[in-house]
């Protein structure tokens, strides 16, 4: 179902029968998988182990990254086109995430989109602040580009928000496609409130403490944060993916209708009753698995006419 809004045409996909019926059990596994962080188990171990719960995709084959210059893990499907990659920027607030954790997630992507996808492993906050994951994301970019003929660039949550800045840094991509984008690190948007008692896994006060992190001595609205303030001149075509029951709503709908008010060729898919990043959940949600299909038609279609 297409939606209009004042400037931007929104894609609504309505939550199906099967999820609705998965979503209770699915819930109580998030509950479980997170109530392990109050025995003392480290947010970090549990992050990389909430999201290594994707399956990986058949016929990829998964090995580490050899190139010191875009460090992490590699996705190498069988059926492959040859002269174009994907980077992909992992999600956790900044202070959280893996190459090795996202294996299963980025070779379903690397699977449908017939593309070889590197996970970055940047450096996490607070040890590292800004802008040394941005600076390593865009000379990662650059490095695949040498390799390369084509390049395309996905993230999610806050490597979403990466992926946008990366953007603002190089020209290279042909193609991007974001999942639950972080592009406010102020946290203004309206949704992370009038959301928070439908958001089962992010909570404002914990956002706020990883943007700290992140920021160290950067404003809140830093372009290179948050890149909601800093739309560039210049984007490939681009995709934006987000659940109606998320805290960031705001931040993936006001980057999409600001892109798109500078004349930049925007998507906006948003999927009913989805949480933060439903596109892990490929085993419980059907809605996990046609929004991964969209992702990857998006990055061939783009990708092979740029």
């Amino acid at each position: 179902m297409l939606q209009t809004d004042t400037v931007l045409p929104i894609e609504v996909f309505p939550l199906s029968q099967p999820d609705s019926e998965a979503r209770p059990e699915l819930h109580r596994a998030f509950k479980r998988a997170w109530s392990r962080v109050l025995t003392g188990i480290s947010p970090r171990v549990v992050y990389d182990a909430f999201f290594a719960m994707t399956p990986p995709a058949p016929g990829v084959s998964l090995h580490p990254s050899t190139d010191a210059a875009v460090p992490g893990w590699v996705c190498v499907p069988e059926d492959r086109v040859e002269d174009q990659a994907l980077l992909y920027l992992h999600g956790g607030a900044y202070t959280m995430g893996t190459a090795p954790a996202y294996r299963g997630l980025v070779s379903q992507i690397a699977a449908r989109a017939r593309r070889t996808a590197f996970i970055l492993e940047y450096p996490l906050a607070p040890e590292t602040a800004l802008p040394a994951a941005l600076d390593l994301a865009s000379a990662a970019v650059e490095r695949l580009s040498f390799f390369y003929r084509k390049v395309g660039l996905v993230g999610d949550s806050a490597g979403g928000g990466l992926t946008l800045a990366t953007l603002a840094q190089t020209t290279k991509p042909s193609a991007a496609v974001v999942f639950s984008p972080w592009t406010d690190l102020s946290l203004s948007g309206p949704s992370i409130r009038d959301r928070a008692a439908r958001d089962l896994l992010l909570e404002e006060n914990a956002l706020r403490a990883a943007a700290t992190g992140y920021l160290r001595f950067a404003a809140a609205d830093d372009p290179r944060a948050s890149p909601l303030f800093g739309i560039p001149d210049r984007l490939p075509p681009l995709l934006i993916q987000v659940g109606s029951d998320e805290i960031l709503y705001d931040d993936a709908l006001r980057y999409a209708r600001q892109a798109r008010d500078r004349g930049h060729d925007v998507t906006l898919e948003e999927w009913s009753g989805m949480q933060h990043v439903f596109q892990q959940s490929v085993e419980e949600l059907e809605a996990a698995r046609h929004a991964l299909d969209h992702a990857a038609a998006f990055l061939g279609k783009h990708m092979d006419n740029r």
